[in-house]
């Protein structure tokens, strides 16, 4: 592993556990040694990518993380546009609804907006979503470039509950359904007693960059909620592509990928 790799596996791990980590702690969960996780540190202290609190010795992201962020977002303002609609769906659904973008590491949780019910599904940012095992994973691969879905199909499929895709050509057939319907729907594949519906955002070439989604529990959705949610989805989806493109997209109608 790099030593830019190995800095980045410590943002990873500040970023999605406690606030703030021991040194011991970040050395053991990283499997580096206590002077390489030090070395690390400092460097990325320098960036301020990562701050110590002076009186716990506790280390935490840093300011320069949001620096970062807000830099990418001024540059592709994926999240702003997106947030109004994602808030819009939540409300009108009354189920939990989250948002992501892909990158090359996946397709990353980048907005969350809870159901307010007490039995609801909970989704937490930076997740990495399976693509074969998630209906946003599904949706995005109905749209996405020719190598990343193959590279998809190319496995190995996981499974995460008795449910979980695990066999290319029944990944395939429900691609080519989501394509066809303009949206997806995964029962109970990345966790058990979980339903979602989902679809993809199209960037100006015509390819996924990303997803939205509705996830609820499954003994509160019915056929007529699958279908209402599934044209919900589509239109929150075609809206968010419209705003940062200046157009609607229309998910079903563009070229092959």
């Amino acid at each position: 592993m790099s030593t830019v790799a190995k800095a980045i596996s410590l943002l990873d791990l500040l970023g999605s556990g406690a606030p703030e980590t021991a040194l011991a702690d970040l050395a053991k969960t990283a499997g580096f040694d206590k002077a390489t996780t030090r070395r690390l540190l400092v460097s990325l202290m320098a960036h301020e990518l990562v701050e110590q609190d002076e009186t716990t010795r506790l280390y935490r992201l840093g300011a320069g993380i949001a620096r970062l962020a807000l830099m990418r977002e001024a540059q592709f303002p994926f999240l702003r546009m997106a947030a109004p609609v994602v808030e819009a769906l939540a409300a009108e659904t009354g189920e939990t609804v989250h948002l992501s973008e892909y990158s090359k590491r996946g397709l990353i949780t980048v907005q969350v907006v809870e159901s307010a019910k007490a039995n609801r599904v909970s989704v937490q940012l930076g997740d990495v979503l399976p693509m074969h095992a998630t209906a946003s994973g599904i949706a995005f691969l109905a749209f996405a470039e020719e190598r990343v879905r193959e590279g998809i199909f190319d496995g190995p499929l996981p499974a995460f509950t008795p449910h979980t895709i695990d066999k290319v050509e029944t990944l395939v057939e429900h691609v080519a359904a989501a394509r066809a319907r303009g949206h997806s729907t995964g029962s109970q594949g990345y966790e058990e007693g979980v339903l979602s519906v989902a679809s993809a955002i199209l960037g100006a070439d015509g390819f996924a960059i990303g997803t939205i989604a509705i996830a609820a529990p499954r003994v509160r959705i019915h056929k007529g909620d699958i279908e209402r949610h599934g044209a919900s989805v589509a239109a929150a989806a075609r809206e968010i592509g419209g705003r940062l493109f200046g157009r609607h997209n229309q998910p079903g109608r563009k070229r092959a990928s």
